[in-house]
């Protein structure tokens, strides 16, 4: 068998054990490892499995993961998003769909220190689905809007998946959390642009709340005063070059459990309980990790990437029509796959296409950030959908799918204005360069 072949059928081969729930780590090494043994030899297939486990564990760079989720999960644990949905509901609460836009303002400013789309969905929705239900907004709309904004913790750094991105790509980590920023402002005005749209078209789907006076506002802003500096510190940091981005995690850890002991949000059982949920998560994206590290060089001696690129270029195809083909694949993959799956499967496969057709790394980052959004959202698989389902227990499935269909295409109709304008996620790399 060709080598070609064999990396078709290794393909094939994972895609079976996932559909027989094999976790997709356990997948990736078993067969990169038999693949590369049979393309090559056996000895050289364990100094690959050796070499990439040793190697991923003691990078540096990996660190800034755990340190990243460990400041999400003390935040989750302290309930700091309450503070943030608290806020926003002053700001935007008089206006139509007020609740849903200060929720989604929430999510987006939370998002900035979860690094977490499930955590963003679960701590802001545990606050503002009740209060839209006690305001009578649709349900569709309240938990459509929670489930929507909750991905915003993938594309507004710092993003798990951006990093994971940057590792697998060799792509500066701290010039994709950059690229992030302009399209998560852009994305989270769009989807409150949407809402307040709908609710002016229908208005008994979201009845108007309260006004707040000047001095419940700053309270609100008091409130939440130090995870508001804590974001700026973090982000401010990354642009102007204070922080490396493993330090900027360990300063955002380090900030997210003083502010929380500070303020008396948090007690030592929590810190251990918020410890415990990073070491777990950041256990089984390693695991997913080394698996796609050992599954990348049978990828490699298959030859399937550089055919693939050599084919697309030598077909003369229009790129912008490959990268239409790549986003329709990445889209029906989303409704079937696990998202980290998704990532770690087929950015190796893509990334030399995407490359040799001319596109910009940073770019194809925001995009593949966009729509593992998409995928955290659509069924059957939908994560956060599954998410607000347990915060919102009474509520049916179909009826939180129906509310998180318009955002959906929102989404999709950012992720064609990204195509057509790359330098909506590329102004600020070049700028800080």
């Amino acid at each position: 068998m060709s080598p070609f072949l064999c990396g078709i059928l290794g393909i094939v081969v994972i895609l079976i054990l996932m559909l027989f729930k094999v976790p997709i780590g356990a997948a990736m090494m078993l067969v990169g490892f038999i693949g590369f043994a049979y393309i090559t030899t056996l000895k050289a297939a364990f100094n690959v499995v050796g070499t990439v486990s040793y190697g991923l564990i003691s990078n540096y760079d990996w660190l800034v993961l755990p340190l990243f989720l460990l400041m999400g999960t003390v935040l989750f644990r302290a309930g700091l998003g309450q503070s943030l949905f608290k806020l926003a509901h002053s700001v935007f609460g008089r206006l139509p769909g007020g609740l849903a836009i200060a929720a989604l303002g929430a999510c987006s400013i939370f998002s900035a220190v979860s690094a977490s789309s499930i955590a963003t969905a679960a701590t802001i929705g545990t606050s503002a689905i009740p209060a839209m239900r006690s305001y009578k907004y649709d349900t569709a709309l309240a938990t459509g809007c929670i489930a929507a904004g909750g991905t915003l913790g993938f594309l507004i750094p710092p993003s798990t998946i951006l990093i994971i991105y940057g590792i697998l790509t060799e792509t500066s980590i701290v010039q994709l959390f950059i690229a992030g920023i302009i399209p998560g402002i852009i994305l989270t005005i769009m989807f409150m642009t949407m809402v307040y749209g709908r609710v002016r078209f229908n208005p008994s789907i979201a009845p108007r709340g309260e006004s707040t006076t000047f001095r419940q506002k700053l309270t609100a802003a008091v409130e939440c005063g130090e995870m508001l500096v804590l974001i700026a510190l973090v982000l401010g940091g990354l642009i102007i070059g204070w922080f490396t981005p493993t330090e900027a995690g360990a300063v955002a850890a380090f900030g997210a459990i003083a502010l929380s002991l500070i303020r008396k949000k948090i007690n030592w059982q929590g810190i251990k309980d918020s410890v415990t949920d990073a070491v777990k998560t950041t256990g089984m994206i390693f695991f997913c990790a080394i698996g796609a590290f050992i599954l990348i060089p049978f990828f490699a001696v298959s030859t399937i990437p550089m055919e693939l690129a050599n084919t697309i270029v030598g077909l003369g195809i229009h790129p912008i029509l490959v990268m239409g083909c790549i986003i329709l694949v990445y889209i029906i993959l989303g409704c079937f796959i696990d998202t980290m799956a998704m990532v770690l499967l087929t950015v190796p496969i893509f990334f030399p296409v995407v490359k040799n057709l001319g596109f910009d790394p940073i770019w194809f980052g925001i995009l593949i950030v966009l729509l593992v959004e998409m995928a955290m959202i659509t069924p059957p698989i939908g994560m956060n959908v599954y998410i607000i389902a347990g915060v919102a227990k009474d509520v049916p499935m179909e009826t939180i799918f129906k509310g998180i269909f318009p955002f959906c295409l929102t989404l999709l109709a950012f992720i064609i204005l990204l195509v057509a304008f790359p330098q909506i996620a590329l102004f600020l790399p070049e700028l800080m360069k």
